[in-house]
């Protein structure tokens, strides 16, 4: 890892408390395959609109999903489909560091 600045360091563990939430990575999961709004995802994630809202926000300021107007509804889009891979990383550290590190 590059050394980087502490203003860097606390960026970089804020992006990674966004990612840090089930129902957001669920939410991601979703957005990986196509635009939704926020009543679409509410239904699929099983949550109210106002819970969904809030995680988008958050979402929305770290730039891992973008918002899209369509007339008077607002879609949303994974914004880097790098943050894909991110995850598949993640879960095969997980995978290789033994069956207590997955449920």
């Amino acid at each position: 890892m590059h050394q980087l600045s502490d203003a860097a360091l606390e960026n970089v563990a804020a992006y990674f408390r966004a990612l840090g939430e089930p129902k957001r990575l669920e939410i991601l999961q979703w957005l990986d395959k196509r635009s939704y709004n926020v009543g679409d995802l509410a239904q699929r994630c099983g949550c109210s609109a106002a819970n969904i809202s809030r995680h988008l926000a958050l979402l929305t300021r770290y730039g891992l999903v973008q918002r899209q107007m369509r007339g008077h509804c607002a879609y949303y889009q994974l914004a880097d489909p790098a943050l894909d891979t991110l995850c598949e990383h993640v879960y095969q550290h997980l995978a290789r560091s033994g069956p207590a590190a997955l449920p």
